[in-house]
């Protein structure tokens, strides 16, 4: 079974703080993955989030603040609470405004992976991670939050079964 996070970039003025409509944009955007990951305004992780927020965490042993950052890139934003009449099937939405976005872009431009694969890399690879598969997730993290940093754009999140 595959379990995705899925990243969206979206103008800070086309968002409804409202979960339904959220979840019918993801859910639209989610079925145009292919053109959207092309035209580099999303990214997705298959099962693995968890694992790349722990390669991220690893920057408090480079001397990262650990309030800092780090922790916006997966888990950064806030929720977007289901209302009383939303489908409960609805995945979990997050929401990561423009100025949450930037911080986040800077510091996936900034953080060196060969140094946070030197502190994690041998109990990741334990677990069976390969360099080359959380390098290609930077990557795309680094794409998607610096293009979405550029024009101003938020970050909404949602998590598909």
């Amino acid at each position: 079974m595959s379990i995705y996070l899925h990243f969206r970039a979206v103008g800070e003025s086309e968002i409804r703080d409202d979960h339904t409509w959220l979840a019918a944009f993801m859910s639209d955007a989610w079925d145009r993955h292919s053109d959207e990951y092309a035209a580099g305004i999303t990214w997705s992780i298959n099962k693995g989030w968890d694992s790349v927020n722990d390669l991220y965490a690893a920057a408090d042993a480079l001397g990262t603040d650990a309030d800092g950052p780090w922790t916006l890139p997966i888990y950064g934003g806030r929720p977007v609470p289901h209302s009383a009449d939303a489908d409960p099937s609805d995945p979990p939405l997050m929401l990561l405004e423009p100025a949450g976005v930037s911080q986040a872009a800077h510091f996936l431009a900034t953080v060196s992976f060969d140094e946070l694969w030197n502190v994690v890399g041998a109990r990741f690879s334990a677990l069976g991670w390969s360099r080359e598969e959380l390098l290609d997730h930077h990557r795309g993290l680094q794409g998607l939050y610096g293009r979405a940093a550029s024009t101003g754009h938020a970050v909404a999140k949602a998590v598909w079964a």
